[in-house]
């Protein structure tokens, strides 16, 4: 186990589970060799994320980076798209009462392939990536952009966590 400040890291291979007794839980595993992916760096920021809009310790999401190959599969079975995409998000749909006694409410899965994050980064690589996962998560969350007036809103919430977000490093 990895100890940080106040979050404890659970490390086996190329996994992780960020925890705090009184924060949301987040899983994250990197399931491609394609670019190299520090997860404990991108679970905590989706755990920030999680923690600012209002979630505690009684929900856990997944985060998954996945290969470029997994993710067109993916795009393709659930969006009808053809070839790969940044991010995609699955929220369980089973509503805020909808727990097993003693564990976490499942929130869903984000999966963020790596390879097209950084191809079609305008600037540094991390930024971009940063932009996926909290973009992935409000998703999580019940957010999107379909609507105008959805999409300033999702913009806006985008642009404080990324601001916070560089605030920290």
């Amino acid at each position: 186990m990895i100890r940080g400040s106040r979050r404890e890291y659970e490390r086996h291979d190329r996994a992780v589970l960020v925890t705090t007794s009184s924060a949301p839980q987040v899983v994250a595993l990197d399931e491609q060799s394609e670019r190299p992916v520090t997860i404990e760096r991108w679970a905590d920021l989706a755990r920030a994320v999680l923690i600012d809009e209002g979630l505690g310790s009684e929900c856990e999401l997944n985060l998954t980076f996945v290969t470029t190959e997994e993710m067109a599969e993916l795009n393709s079975e659930h969006m009808d798209k053809t070839g790969p995409t940044d991010v995609l998000s699955f929220p369980l749909d089973d509503g805020p009462d909808v727990a097993f006694a003693g564990q976490p409410r499942l929130l869903g899965d984000v999966l963020i392939c790596p390879e097209i994050v950084e191809k079609q980064a305008p600037g540094d690589p991390d930024d971009e990536m940063a932009l996926m996962v909290v973009h992935g998560v409000l998703h999580i969350l019940g957010m999107d952009h379909m609507e105008p007036d959805d999409e300033v809103e999702m913009k806006a919430a985008e642009a404080r966590h990324l601001s916070a977000w560089r605030k920290s490093r």
